[in-house]
């Protein structure tokens, strides 16, 4: 008999877990998510993780966190490492998406994009545009968006919808839109290997 596994994850990769726990047939891993928006206070994700481990501890075989570090700077890893509990590696989605190694040796070279998930596409009138008050205070946007020059969509799914509204978010931050296909990356490895 496999082990009862749990995911706890950010739901902002809900979607994309689910996707692959459907495709590789994992009847035994349950996914957990907690609110995406934690990621707008990254100081709460470390607790929030914790107290979701304390929760299913007695019911599971096995916990695995599906969280980059998301800014806890490195609250969520210490808190991981005494509980015994393994995680995605890298500092956030975008390096997990794109392969850790690749979107760390094209760091520099992308010190100027702004990137989105598949996410953050759904819901950038809600999580960039209103809630940096852009659509009450459109003069923000040379404050937030002046160091940046592009804005990189990190495609997970094919989705035309998905596309033509990545490039409106481009175009309502003025910014040069860059395509790259990743598709669920790590993400995908770390889920199958379950």
């Amino acid at each position: 008999m496999r082990q009862s596994v749990l995911i706890i994850a950010c739901g902002a990769l809900a979607r994309e877990i689910f996707a692959l726990k459907d495709a590789n047939k994992l009847d035994h891993v349950t996914l957990r998510c907690l609110p995406a928006d934690l990621h707008n206070r990254p100081d709460q994700i470390a607790d929030a993780v914790g107290e979701a481990i304390a929760e299913a501890r007695s019911e599971f075989d096995r916990i695995v966190v599906a969280y980059a570090d998301c800014g806890t700077r490195g609250a969520l890893d210490r808190l991981l490492k005494e509980e015994g509990v393994e995680r995605l590696d890298g500092p956030h989605c975008y390096a997990f998406y794109s392969g850790l190694d690749k979107f760390l040796a094209e760091s520099e070279r992308d010190i100027d994009a702004f990137y989105l998930t598949d996410f953050l596409v759904r819901h950038f009138d809600r999580l960039v545009y209103r809630a940096l008050g852009l659509d009450r205070y459109p003069e923000l946007r040379d404050d937030y968006f002046r160091h940046y020059s592009r804005l990189v969509y990190l495609v997970q799914c094919e989705d035309e919808g998905l596309m033509v509204k990545a490039r409106e978010a481009a175009q309502c931050l003025q910014l040069k839109f860059e395509v790259r296909q990743t598709g669920y990356g790590e993400l995908g490895r770390f889920v199958a290997a379950l």
